[in-house]
């Protein structure tokens, strides 16, 4: 008997509909369903609350084969959260573009490095976009890490490709009004996020 067969039977035969049993794990129903189809394997620390509400071991719920899927799912979860988590602090880490001193600043025919700050020679409407292009960058860095920590999938994905968006017409944007160092900073940026986001697949692969 498979694992989604032998939660099923403990669950109806101790009287506890789906969304009993999720109040009781602290997971959500769908959790549970999608265990009961067959589609997916709770983690450990569910794991060990269904081998403690039923009274019944690891060992009883799990075969050895689905005990090695259990932990190869488990790893790449992990693995995909840390990936997830880098990519979010790489959103986050873009208050560095405010603060580093990598803008032009023409001045008694030199050109001096300056922070955002102190990039008074840009035209106001030029600096009104860059400062809007970072709070924005910042804002879904901070709105990912956030997913990610209430398991929010779906809006974390959303959140992603905006900000994936964002960073390529950012890249466009200070490539046309020819600030090298921000440029390439944030090239590097962009494709470290690239990077992190394929990573995860890979490892999907046999």
């Amino acid at each position: 008997m498979e694992f989604n067969e032998k939660l099923q039977q403990l669950r109806k035969k101790n009287n506890l509909t789906q969304e009993q049993l999720a109040e009781q794990l602290y997971v959500s129903r769908t959790a549970v369903s999608k265990w009961e189809s067959g589609r997916g394997y709770p983690n450990i620390e569910s794991l060990k609350c269904i081998s403690k509400l039923f009274e019944v071991t690891i060992d009883e719920l799990l075969s050895s084969d689905e005990l090695i899927t259990l932990a190869e799912c488990e790893n790449r979860s992990n693995m995909k959260k840390i990936y997830s988590l880098i990519s979010g602090m790489i959103d986050v880490m873009a208050i560095a573009f405010i603060v580093l001193p990598i803008y032009g600043k023409p001045e008694g025919g030199y050109v001096y490095s300056v922070n955002l700050l102190a990039n008074t020679n840009t035209p106001n409407m030029n600096r009104t976009i860059y400062w809007a292009v970072f709070i924005l960058i910042i804002g879904l860095g901070i709105a990912r890490l956030t997913f990610i920590y209430f398991e929010k999938e779906l809006l974390f994905g959303i959140a992603t490709k905006t900000s994936l968006a964002l960073g390529a017409a950012a890249i466009c944007l200070f490539a046309a009004a020819r600030e090298p160092y921000a440029t390439i900073l944030l090239f590097l940026c962009f494709g470290a996020k690239v990077f992190l986001l394929w990573k995860p697949t890979q490892a999907k692969q046999p």
